[in-house]
């Protein structure tokens, strides 16, 4: 790990503002997600203590595994994919979930939250690059999806996610989070509602992202230093 936590969180805070005011945004706009794949609980406590209350996992064991052991309030986000199989596990356990990419995903957290009268909020997930190694909807495929997902019982829509693409060119990585903004306006104008966020950029690219409009951005390595293992 590159210095504190602490001295970690501030750097990213100094980054986050100093985007913002590039394009006009407020600091409060941008909720950062500590995401804590492959660390520990005591690294969990440590960035909650440190000010950031919002947890990202990946994987649905790991967390039920590290979950039972954090003694501090957090609130928990997936942002890793989600099997089905494993949806019975997710139902109730997390603030937000970020990666509904398909619609049976979605049918099956709205049948699951009627029979435990559970409601779950969810992002949809869009494959902005095109990248056949990236999961989520296609950009032609989302508001219609949006439509359906919108009126599942126990399902509430708070909005978009992507993941940008692994590329050191960054007119390419700024071109998906435009892609998934304008999604959010068309999406939004379609539905005749607002949808809350953008989940959108990781340590290489978040300051782009936040310039695009990104709510909430998911970091690991730039809090944390290399995952270990």
């Amino acid at each position: 790990m590159t210095g504190s936590i602490d001295e970690n969180l501030s750097r990213v805070r100094e980054r986050i503002q100093r985007a913002c005011d590039r394009v006009g945004r407020r600091f409060d706009d941008v909720t950062i997600v500590g995401v804590t794949k492959t660390f520990g609980p005591e690294v969990v406590e440590a960035l909650v203590k440190a000010g950031v209350v919002d947890i990202g996992e990946n994987r649905i064991q790991e967390f039920i595994e590290k979950k039972a052991e954090v003694k501090i309030d957090c609130r928990w986000h997936l942002v890793g994919t989600l099997q089905r199989n494993k949806a019975p596990k997710a139902i109730g356990q997390f603030d937000l979930i970020h990666s509904v990419d398909r619609l049976k995903l979605a049918q099956t957290l709205s049948r699951l939250g009627e029979e435990r009268e559970i409601d779950t909020r969810v992002l949809i997930e869009v494959n902005t690059s095109g990248e056949a190694s990236k999961h989520g909807f296609s950009p032609e495929d989302v508001t219609d999806a949006a439509g359906i997902i919108s009126e599942l019982p126990r399902l509430d829509l708070g909005g978009l996610m992507t993941v940008g693409p692994l590329t050191d060119d960054l007119v390419s990585v700024r071109r998906s989070y435009q892609t998934l903004f304008r999604l959010k306006e068309h999406t939004e104008s379609a539905l005749g509602t607002r949808l809350r966020h953008l989940s959108m950029g990781m340590t290489d690219d978040f300051e782009i992202a936040v310039e695009e409009g990104a709510t909430l951005v998911r970091l690991g390595r730039v809090l944390l230093g290399e995952r270990p293992g």
